[in-house]
């Protein structure tokens, strides 16, 4: 018996064995030539027939740009603009050899050998013959069928050449004349595919979200008497449906249909997966299997209306995105993508454009799990592919990523790329008939429904979402430097939630586009103003603009700002997601105590914390959000409300102020003193003393001219104040006591009307001033000179880190902050983020150290900017915008800024209302405390 029960068991086992190994024969095997990635590459004989190492065969990583990798010549795809029509791009080949052998279990499988991008004419040759055509395109998929062309189980000799520019002109004006670096060389992998003889060769997915499925299965070859079956199975490996058909002689595609219920459905809000097994059989006979991952949704384009999602109104909060990383251009590696798609996600963004080309399928794959809208763009930057040329490449990009869920539009071309005969062709390899659009850059050139134009202003925009068409801008809001991105985005938000027509954008750009030159000590080349585009740096250094986008485009959208002393606990909250309640994210308070001045830390300190109850909030609504507080946090001096998400991320955190300036600098003024102030006077100046600092203001300008202190270094703050728009005649100054304080008081004519002085006997001045301007300006306030090069850092309690536009106020909240000086001008080397020079909002107090000692600078009232020296927004023929004079300025109005697209005051202005000039029509009264000397706190 137990000699049976063993043989019985064998037998089993042997079973199992050879249907393990039918299953595994059945699949396709992947075997890499080169590496999987540009950080895992494998290395190839090389040589390059001009620039940097010409005619001399060497190594090289594959894949890669041959740039990278030392070779060849660099190129920017506009350097005939740049250096005039008798410039000549670069025309290299690379000639690429490697050898490599194949198993000789492979004699009767089908191999392929596949490139997934080569920049940019390629020929290959297996054993000394062509492979097949030369292919022509860049960023697409090829493959070729070698399987007669190998020696099996022996040496075989890859040899490829490829053209940096292409012997087709029109492959050149679509993807190498375009404003973005252009490179050469084998840049995405190469691999071998071996299939059983009958096999698959693709399939084209729809789930419709009321669970209709489609799938069309291409065989490789027309057969007859197979069955192909396909199982449905969840993200736990069941199988929750089951379709099969029948082939008949001369059948190469089939179409198979079932309906699946109780669906978990795809959106990027909830990017739920399933995959789909297919097998090719004949009766127990297993051919071929292959699996493939896919979603469940139904995307509308309803005309005049909108663009749906599973039946509901989706608006894009999307940006453009280039593949490209600086030193590999745009060879791609895996955590790249997933940098760049966590990036957008935490941005709180949805969707991104894929400019100008098919990105590297795994940044598909990306999209589809964690959760963004796509659109999958053909190349043709400002000019098209021919038809002849064109229409093998959308076959391949088509052929590749039709199953990815997160593509809810192809887009035919950029700017004027768009060449018309290849509309149709998309739906010839696409089951789920997915839109075509054109991302263009002129008006009245909306198709299929959807007007795409670029770069409206906020007041086309409103005539546009009243027009006939959706209107979703594929570009809007350039970002070069520090402009556009998220100046202005809310004017512009606003309008596209609210227009029924209104679908969104895509911000220009996600990153600065700049490639470590190995031909200059690896210094990162943006090439001048063409490729600093971007709301982040070209190894994603955050700029201001990345965290206004979050706040803008959070899902939870609070406007409130400060808390009233009558406050309640209730907060009022719109949900902004289009698919989730908000009583699917978690909420927490926390009662908070900025850290002092002197400090070590910046931050604050969290004295007590407590969850909300998630208020039951459906998609588009508003409600109330309320948190229960303890009795005493009047006592604490800032709230701060925390959302996250479902997979419990954060959103978005808000920081709001309890306590008053006044209250929050009360500590600082009392400064321990055992001196009395005294006032001296000369011809020429009024010196007022205490606690050791002198002030000296001058009888014939009445400004500030001197600083000294019996403990420091003089220090170099003077000249002021000036005003910075408006009129200031000085006319009178004088100088009395007043209590134990001394005080200079100075009168003006014009816009400036008197400027008080009053030193206590503490060290501290106190600065009373008052001016009235009738108008609008793009900047007021006042200004005093400071030598930049003396200043080491700025501590501040205000809203931070990043300074802030008049059009760009989101993104900051109150904190201490600490910033050590740096020199960066946005989008350009050092990329040190935050910039240390710019506009600072909301300042209680400010903490200048310098190389002469420091100096604080409080206000007892709120909505005070300060600025810091000399910086820009955007630069170009002359910077943007124009600053106020002098080197430090206590503002009460700051400037917007425009984008690439315009930066003239009627330009700007015309982004929307908080891009406008600052009306200012009336009186304004501020009150200033400074500390000019080291200060020691209670």
């Amino acid at each position: 018996m137990k000699l049976l029960n063993k043989v019985l068991i064998i037998a089993i086992l042997s079973l199992i064995s050879l249907y393990l190994q039918a299953q595994s024969t059945a699949k396709s095997a992947i075997q890499y030539l080169s590496g999987t990635d540009v950080t895992h590459p494998k290395t190839w004989q090389f040589q390059v027939s001009g620039g940097r190492k010409a005619g001399i065969w060497s190594t090289i990583q594959v894949p890669s740009h041959w740039e990278q990798q030392g070779f060849g010549t660099y190129n920017y795809g506009r350097d005939d603009v740049t250096f005039g029509k008798l410039f000549k791009y670069a025309d290299e080949q690379g000639f690429y050899k490697t050898e490599f052998t194949v198993p000789d279990s492979w004699k009767n499988k089908e191999i392929w050998i596949v490139f997934e991008g080569s920049m940019t004419d390629t020929e290959v040759k297996v054993n000394g013959t062509l492979a097949g055509k030369v292919h022509q395109g860049a960023f697409y998929r090829f493959k070729y069928n070698i399987s007669e062309k190998l020696k099996y189980g022996k040496n075989n000799l890859l040899e490829v050449k490829v053209s940096k520019m292409s012997a087709e002109k029109t492959i050149n004006n679509a993807e190498r004349l375009a404003d973005f670096w252009i490179f050469g060389g084998i840049f995405r992998p190469v691999y071998l595919e071996a299939k059983p003889k009958e096999n698959i060769d693709w399939m084209s997915i729809d789930g419709k979200a009321n669970g209709n499925f489609n799938l069309k299965v291409h065989l490789n070859n027309k057969l007859g008497g197979r069955e192909v079956v396909a199982q449905i199975l969840d993200k736990k490996g069941n199988i929750i449906g089951t379709t099969k058909a029948q082939t008949t002689a001369g059948d190469s595609t089939i179409l198979l249909k079932t309906t699946i219920q109780s669906l978990a459905l795809w959106t990027a809000e909830t990017p739920n997966l399933y995959r789909v097994k297919v097998q090719l059989k004949k009766g127990n006979e297993l051919f071929y299997e292959t699996i493939e991952s896919f979603g469940f949704r139904t995307i509308e384009v309803r005309k005049h209306d909108g663009i749906y999602l599973n039946g509901v109104k989706i608006k894009m909060k999307g940006v453009n995105r280039h593949v490209f990383w600086p030193e590999y251009g745009r060879a791609t590696f895996p955590e790249g993508d997933l940098t760049d798609v966590k990036l957008i996600k935490e941005m709180n963004m949805n969707a991104v454009r894929c400019s100008h080309y098919p990105p590297d399928a795994n940044f598909l794959r990306l999209c589809d799990s964690l959760g963004l809208y796509v659109i999958d763009e053909l190349t043709g930057w400002q000019k098209a592919y021919n038809t002849k040329a064109g229409e093998p490449l959308v076959k391949e990009m088509v052929m590749r990523d039709t199953n990815h869920p997160s593509i809810i539009f192809w887009s035919n071309g950029n700017e004027g790329g768009h060449n018309k005969d290849l509309d149709d062709d998309f739906g010839n390899y696409d089951i789920s008939q997915r839109t075509v659009i054109h991302a263009h850059h002129k008006p009245d050139n909306a198709f299929n429904g959807i007007d795409c134009n670029h770069y409206e202003n906020y007041y086309s925009t409103q005539k546009l979402l009243a027009d006939t068409n959706i209107y979703m801008p594929t570009e809007f809001l350039h970002a070069m430097h520090d402009g556009g991105g998220a100046a202005a985005l809310a004017d512009f938000w606003e309008l596209h939630w609210n227009a029924k027509k209104g679908a969104g954008g895509f911000i220009w750009n996600l990153a600065d586009e700049g490639i470590m030159r190995t031909d200059h000590n690896n210094t990162i080349d943006i090439n001048g103003i063409n490729a600093p585009d971007g709301v982040v740096g070209p190894h994603r250094e955050k700029e201001g603009s990345a965290y206004a986008i979050r706040e803008i485009y959070s899902p939870v959208k609070i406007t409130m700002k400060e808390l009233s002393s009558d406050f309640n606990g209730e907060i009022p909250v719109e949900n902004r997601y289009h698919f989730t309640n908000l009583n699917q994210c978690v909420f927490r308070w926390e009662l908070v105590n900025f850290n002092a001045r002197s400090n070590s830390q910046t931050g604050y300190s969290i004295a007590q914390t407590g969850d909300v109850i998630s208020p039951n909030i459906k998609p588009t609504d508003k409600g109330v959000l309320k948190i229960s507080l303890p009795a005493d946090w009047k006592g604490f001096e800032g709230l701060v409300l925390i959302a996250y998400d479902t997979d419990k991320k954060e959103i978005y955190r808000w920081v709001l102020k309890i306590k008053s300036n006044t209250e929050l600098i009360k500590n600082l003024l009392n400064t321990p003193y055992n001196q009395s102030v005294t006032a001296t006077e000369t011809d020429t100046l009024i010196t007022l003393k205490a606690n050791g600092i002198a002030v000296s203001f001058s009888k014939n300008t009445g400004k500030l001219v001197r600083l000294s202190n019996d403990n420091s270094a003089k220090l170099s703050f003077n000249n002021g104040p000036v005003l910075v728009s408006g009129q200031a005649d000085f006319t009178s100054i004088k100088h009395y006591q007043e209590d134990n304080n001394q005080v200079v008081e100075v009168s003006y004519n014009g816009s400036l009307k008197n400027v008080r002085w009053k030193m206590k006997p503490n060290g501290w001045l106190e600065m009373d001033y008052e001016y009235a301007l009738e108008g609008k300006y793009p900047f007021a306030g006042i200004s005093f000179s400071y030598p930049e090069g003396l200043v080491l850092s700025a501590k501040w309690l205000g809203k931070g880190p990043y300074r802030a536009w008049k059009n760009r106020m989101q993104g900051l909240n109150y904190n201490v902050f600490e910033n050590l000086y740096n020199n960066t001008q946005t989008g350009n080397a050092p990329w040190i983020y935050p910039e240390f020079k710019g506009y600072y909002s909301n300042i209680v107090w400010l903490e200048l150290s310098t190389m002469e000692g420091k100096f604080i600078v409080a206000s007892p009232e709120d909505d005070l900017y300060v600025r810091l020296f000399d910086f820009y927004a955007i630069n170009g023929a002359k910077p943007h915008p124009v600053l106020p004079t002098g080197d430090i300025s206590f503002l009460d109005a700051i400037p917007a800024v425009g984008s690439k697209m315009g930066v003239s005051n009627n330009e700007v202005k015309s982004l929307g209302p908080n891009s406008d000039l600052n009306a200012i029509n009336g009186t304004i009264k501020r009150k200033l405390f400074f500390y000019f000397g080291y200060l020691l706190e209670k």
